[in-house]
């Protein structure tokens, strides 16, 4: 039986082999974490060497680091309430809590008037572009640029960020938010005043171990050139792609992405058919971001960059991973151009 390619990284990567490891030995420690007993102690140091790990990472070193759920809870205790500005480009658990009237341009980056009022991504999990962010700006999505793109939170000027695991190599269900030391943030969920307060609730170890090994190792293949050889697949991707199929656009070609990404508009084309269809034929990618997946509409994200609803329906995500081979990438674009000649031929 021939097996899948999986070239759908952005919704979420596989679990690294030092995450995998790293959960199996904190399933042997049984204490909790707030314990002030040997077997809570061993349980709290797991934690703490995470949040270093995670820290370390992010560049955030003498920082404070809240462990969640994942960055849908990191945003919603970055952002409720606090009436800041955004764009339609960002992810709907920013979304959900900001006003959506920054303008994006066709190339789908975001103009900040007042950064201290803003909530700007890194970088758009669809279109992989990756946004400047000015010095001051509120609070900005991490979750695709880390791991993939050079930062230190430290330099950035960003007063929060928000991380995911998953998105790394971690497990799904564990996530945190970064601030600067003595950050002054209402906890939502209150109780036993974990988290330094700001997140009530007995830490998830075994989940935050193996966050703490993804960012490791994802922070030492990003220092030692890894994405630089996925980029250069991805571009050799595309150039295949655009030399093959009349009319395709990849999304924020020509400005900076992140590298792993491409976003392929063929109008008329709809996007949930060649998901399918890909599916059927072995591969994984998607038609957007995975939270609103299998909703059978256009990408708000090429929409506020100015495609039509028939362009904007007509899109796809190829996400890839350091996994990720040319041989995949070969399957791939023969299988897609495939349908795309019978979509062709029926369309004339």
């Amino acid at each position: 039986m021939t097996s899948r390619v999986y070239l759908d990284h952005n919704a979420t990567t596989p679990l690294a082999p030092e995450a995998r490891a790293a959960m199996l030995a904190a399933m042997d420690v049984a204490g909790n974490p707030s314990s002030v007993h040997a077997e809570g102690r061993a349980a709290k140091g797991l934690v703490e060497r995470a949040r270093a790990q995670v820290m370390a990472a992010l560049g955030a070193e003498g920082a404070d680091l809240v462990f969640v759920s994942g960055a849908t809870e990191a945003a919603a205790l970055a952002l409720a309430g606090r009436g800041l500005h955004g764009g339609d480009i960002e992810h709907d658990a920013v979304r959900a809590h900001v006003t959506c009237d920054l303008a994006v341009d066709a190339a789908g980056r975001v103009a900040v008037g007042d950064p201290g009022a803003a909530a700007l991504q890194i970088a758009n999990s669809e279109t992989g572009v990756v946004q400047d962010l000015p010095q001051g700006l509120a609070v900005s999505d991490l979750t695709q640029g880390f791991g993939k793109l050079p930062f230190a939170f430290n330099w950035l000027g960003v007063g929060m960020g928000l991380v995911s695991a998953h998105k790394l190599g971690g497990p799904k269900g564990v996530g945190a938010l970064v601030m600067p030391r003595g950050t002054d943030l209402p906890a939502q969920i209150l109780g036993g005043g974990q988290e330094m307060g700001r997140r009530a609730g007995t830490e998830n170890v075994i989940g935050i171990a193996g966050f703490g090994a993804a960012a490791e190792a994802a922070a030492r293949d990003l220092a030692a050139g890894c994405w630089a050889e996925v980029e250069a697949l991805r571009d050799d991707l595309e150039a295949r792609l655009l030399n093959d199929v009349p009319g395709l656009v990849v999304a924020g070609k020509g400005v900076r992405r992140l590298p792993n990404t491409s976003c392929l508009v063929s109008p008329g084309w709809k996007g949930e058919t060649q998901v399918m269809q890909m599916d059927l034929a072995g591969i994984a990618v998607s038609a957007g971001s995975a939270c609103s997946s299998g909703k059978v509409r256009a990408s708000r994200v090429l929409r506020a960059m100015g495609f039509d609803d028939n362009a904007a329906g007509s899109a796809i995500r190829v996400s890839l991973g350091l996994s990720t081979t040319a041989a995949d990438l070969d399957r791939f674009a023969e299988a897609w151009t495939a349908q795309y000649r019978k979509h062709a031929a029926r369309a004339a």
